[in-house]
């Protein structure tokens, strides 16, 4: 092969077929493209085993995507069950799912996914060292941790979420700035609980070349986890927040300097007022990468309905450069999501996607728009229903409050604005009363 990886490509001019399936999705010139690429600001996560992958481009620049979260847990390890939510994640319209399993046959879920699902592929390697080595947390050597990572680039996932900023300094820093919630990543209080028992230094920052090259070879994406992540209002723009991420922003030159994609994960929970704010400060500190926010979500006291707080962040955050967003379902802090939080969760997250890509002007972004205003102004119900993000929600609704007539709704009947204007341009006589 000519390159390893599609960042490797770009560099040298070698507009892959990849690329071209983004290009054309994305209304962007090919040299246009692979310049980005070059310097890193689109990134295209295709590991070369995933050859039934569907590419999809992520950068500020480009339409907003979105992610999904599944996988089993020690109280739920129902995989059909996580089968059937990625077969409607991808159904709904995800571009990714991240597989986060932390319990039962891990390998055999993973490698299914990486055979059978179009979209992006992504796990959580520190996770799966724990299930995969079977034994107490501070056993489990330096040498572990690194064969996950290249047991799942072997097993072919796209990205993976690395949590190599949380080195021994950056503890440091967090044990002076004590926080109201600590650690609230998964993945961040894993290593940071291993280092602490262990007196050893984080291994995915201590060997990160080595994990560079298992990333070059099959063209994995490398997302910087962001293992001090502010987990409430309080704790939002913190000092271990930016310390953290000024170490992941000189991780991302040392990643490019072996022609591996990156992209940049971020908070969390976060004042809505903050979030402009954070987002230039990751897009100076990791030099243009693509962001990567869960949520965020904007106020903490909403359990049940987070997937409504983190649209509303993740909406900020990606008219303001974030590319990427992980969906939050209703069950988000109380429950692993079922089926319907799945789908309550994916459709909060497009809608604030798309509600960012109008605000940024993305290329065609408002044509969906234009379409379903076309569609009200001739009061063309089932092709509203056909336009809408969510079809079944919609048609459900207006059959279960049917009105007296067909060209109108069961709130305003003979009232109807769009009814009437139309009407009354056309030179018509209105008279609502009486009809």
């Amino acid at each position: 092969m000519e390159y390893t990886t599609q960042m490797d490509a770009a560099r040298k001019g070698i507009f892959t077929p990849e690329m071209a399936k983004v290009a054309e999705k994305e209304h962007l010139e090919p040299k246009k493209l692979m310049a980005l690429m070059a310097e890193g600001k689109v990134i295209i996560p295709c590991n070369k085993v995933h050859t039934c992958i569907e590419p999809n481009g992520l950068g500020s620049m480009l339409k907003t995507k979105i992610n999904v979260n599944l996988g089993t847990s020690r109280d739920l390890t129902d995989l059909n069950m996580e089968l059937e939510k990625v077969n409607h994640a991808v159904e709904m319209g995800a571009e990714a799912i991240m597989d986060l399993s932390s319990f039962g046959d891990t390998q055999k879920f993973r490698r299914k996914l990486t055979h059978e699902c179009p979209a992006m592929i992504g796990t959580v390697p520190i996770y799966d060292a724990v299930v995969y080595y079977h034994k107490a947390l501070g056993k489990i050597t330096a040498r572990e941790w690194i064969d996950i990572v290249r047991m799942h680039a072997e097993d072919g996932v796209d990205f993976m979420t690395i949590h190599c900023g949380i080195n021994k300094e950056t503890a440091k820093k967090f044990k002076r700035n004590r926080r109201l919630m600590n650690i609230v990543s998964r993945g961040g209080s894993i290593i940071f609980a291993w280092m602490e028992m262990t007196g050893e230094e984080n291994p995915f920052f201590q060997y990160f070349d080595e994990i560079l090259d298992i990333c070059r070879e099959y063209d994995v994406t490398l997302s910087l986890g962001d293992a001090c992540r502010p987990g409430c209002m309080q704790d939002a723009t913190d000092a271990s927040q930016i310390e953290e991420l000024i170490t992941l922003g000189e991780l991302t030159k040392r990643a490019w300097e072996k022609d591996v994609q990156i992209m940049i994960e971020g908070p969390g929970h976060m004042p809505l007022n903050q979030i402009a704010a954070n987002m230039e400060i990751q897009k100076t500190l990791c030099h243009g990468a693509p962001f990567y926010v869960l949520g965020p979500i904007v106020t903490d006291i909403a359990p049940g309905y987070d997937h409504i707080t983190s649209a509303i962040g993740g909406t900020v955050a990606a008219m303001n450069g974030a590319s990427f967003l992980c969906y939050v379902t209703p069950a988000e802090h109380l429950r692993l999501p079922d089926v319907d939080d799945v789908k309550e969760g994916i459709i909060a997250a497009r809608i604030a996607a798309h509600a960012a890509d109008i605000a940024k002007g993305v290329p065609h972004a408002m044509d969906w728009d234009n379409e379903m205003a076309v569609a009200r102004k001739k009061l063309d119900w089932n092709a509203m229903f056909d336009l809408a993000i969510d079809p079944e929600k919609a048609r459900r609704y207006r059959e279960s409050s049917r009105p007296e007539k067909e060209d109108t709704c069961s709130m305003c009947g003979n009232f109807c604005a769009v009814k009437n204007m139309n009407r009354i341009l056309d030179g018509e006589i209105v008279s609502i009363f009486d009809e």
